[in-house]
């Protein structure tokens, strides 16, 4: 399986903003619902998540989808 670029920079990006906000992979990945170890997988690019997902990361960061985008 070949990683697409495009889902490892969106992963880059949720974690630049996470670490930024000062919340753990853990905290953000309980904030928006999701599993750890698939957070983790996100932020690594290897998953190629729902719109769905993207939004309540968003809404657990408090941002907008455009600073992920």
């Amino acid at each position: 399986m070949t990683t697409d670029e495009r889902m490892v920079a969106f992963g880059k990006r949720v974690r630049e903003v996470r670490k930024s906000k000062g919340i753990s992979q853990e905290k953000l990945a309980e904030m928006a619902g999701i599993d750890r170890s698939y957070m983790g997988n996100i932020e690594r690019g290897e998953k190629n998540i729902t719109l769905k997902k993207i939004y309540e990361i968003c809404d657990a960061l408090q941002i907008d989808i455009k600073l992920l985008i």
